[in-house]
């Protein structure tokens, strides 16, 4: 049970968040809890739905940012993200078993995804204050500026959700997965 509301239709959200929350819908074919979670607040979903967008339009390809969530919601032990990005990690970006294994366990099976998904864990595991041997590791494995600063983008983004679903209990809307299982 979450620990403020979760509007059970568009149409009970905020009026502000409605136009926010048609748009997942015709986007996705339904509006997930964590949508609705933070559709209490119009501006934090107009924020999290804007960069979002933006960052899917970034350098980064759609399966390193999949293994970034999955990372990142294994360390912040959010069982909501884990389940929601095991789910597009499988259908979406066509990972397989072994790799989301990988992913929620800090590494990848592929050698450069390796790097990205270590940086993300360090920067987690690190509050953000790496060293200049962790920005050299991922810039090493080919990784440019701009997808540098897009892994941290993505790290800050997953953060953001994983603390709003621990926080208020978001109701999990996808197939179970869970942080102590890793």
């Amino acid at each position: 049970m979450t620990r403020i509301s979760l509007p059970t239709t568009i149409s009970a959200a905020p009026v502000a968040a409605q136009p926010l929350l048609e748009g997942v819908n015709k986007l996705l074919g339904s509006v997930p809890n964590l949508f609705r979670l933070t559709a209490n607040s119009p501006a934090a979903l107009e924020g999290y739905l804007g960069l979002n967008g933006a960052l899917a339009k970034g350098a980064l390809d759609a399966q390193t940012r999949e293994r970034i969530a999955l990372a990142v919601a294994q360390i912040n032990g959010c069982n909501y993200c884990l389940s929601a990005h095991t789910y597009l990690g499988k259908n979406l970006a066509k990972l397989d078993d072994a790799e989301i294994a990988a992913n929620r366990n800090g590494g990848s099976t592929d050698a450069k995804a390796d790097a990205a998904v270590g940086f993300a864990v360090a920067l987690v595991q690190k509050r953000g204050q790496v060293s200049d041997a962790d920005v050299q590791t991922v810039k090493e494995a080919g990784y440019s500026e701009a997808e540098l600063v897009e892994i941290v983008a993505h790290v800050a983004l997953n953060t953001l959700t994983n603390y709003l679903n621990e926080a208020f209990g978001t109701p999990i809307d996808f197939p179970v997965v869970s942080a102590a299982a890793a």
